[in-house]
């Protein structure tokens, strides 16, 4: 019989966040722990904080982990907005050893594939059917793109190319927040992103997450592009409901 709960981290450029969920409902079971990202964000240095949300939770069992970095067999071959030292890095191995279990009880995956894996699950349904691209925007812009409800695991078109700037350094939410500008502003610069991209692939639907998606009356009626565009149900708690499902079902890239 499959657990009903599990734990999941999501690792982020600015924050770490972990909770024990209910894998029924998609819901998090109590508090949500959440410590900031430590500068530099090393592999070392990144877990020791997953190790501490681990201790104050009081969890035992299987721990689904998110990167913002395509995993691949537990590897992580990128590194978006954490310390480029992850590249190369057995994350699967390194979280494993530290926080005291065997690999099997680890999960690893990219940080959008588990918050686009969360949607299609306990989201609209919807998404469950034809071309579905979830992006969350956040410190960069991470990609999950489904095919019928199947993912199609490490994309990263949040590193598009969009009038010769890399997507996510004019589009994510943390530039808006360093850059000043307004929600029309960047809505604008948002707009531009998923015109180019719907055009590349596409999609039948997008969905829009990240922790910018609980202000999302402010900014998502602004877009006005061919696909439809819905907000992510789960918010900014997405990647840790995808990596505490991973973390039970033995799901890995």
């Amino acid at each position: 019989m499959t657990a009903t709960r599990g734990f999941g981290i999501d690792i982020g450029g600015s924050g770490i966040k972990g909770a024990l969920v209910d894998l029924e409902t998609g819901q998090l079971i109590g508090e949500r722990h959440r410590i900031e990202t430590p500068q530099p964000s090393t592999p070392e240095a990144v877990a020791d904080v997953v190790a501490e949300i681990v201790r104050i939770a009081e969890w035992n069992g299987p721990v689904g982990v998110t990167l913002p970095a395509v995993v691949k067999k537990g590897v992580a071959h990128t590194a978006a907005n954490i310390d480029h030292a992850w590249i190369g890095t057995d994350a699967d191995a390194l979280f494993a050893k530290r926080l005291g279990k065997s690999v099997a009880d680890v999960a690893m995956l990219n940080d959008a594939d588990a918050a686009g894996m969360a949607e299609i699950r306990f989201g609209d349904e919807a998404a469950r059917t034809g071309v579905t691209a979830l992006l969350t925007f956040g410190t960069g812009i991470g990609s999950a793109v489904f095919h019928d409800g199947k993912l199609v695991p490490n994309t990263e078109f949040g590193h598009l190319e969009v009038d010769g700037h890399d997507a996510e350094k004019r589009a994510a939410a943390s530039v808006k927040d360093n850059e000043g500008l307004s929600y029309h502003q960047w809505a604008k610069r948002v707009h531009r992103y998923l015109t180019v991209l719907e055009n590349l692939i596409w999609p039948d639907l997008f969905i829009v997450g990240g922790g910018v998606s609980k202000k999302a009356e402010k900014w998502v009626p602004l877009l006005d592009v061919r696909t439809p565009v819905i907000v992510a149900s789960l918010q900014n708690n997405a990647g840790i409901v995808g990596a505490a499902a991973a973390a039970v079902e033995g799901i890995e890239h």
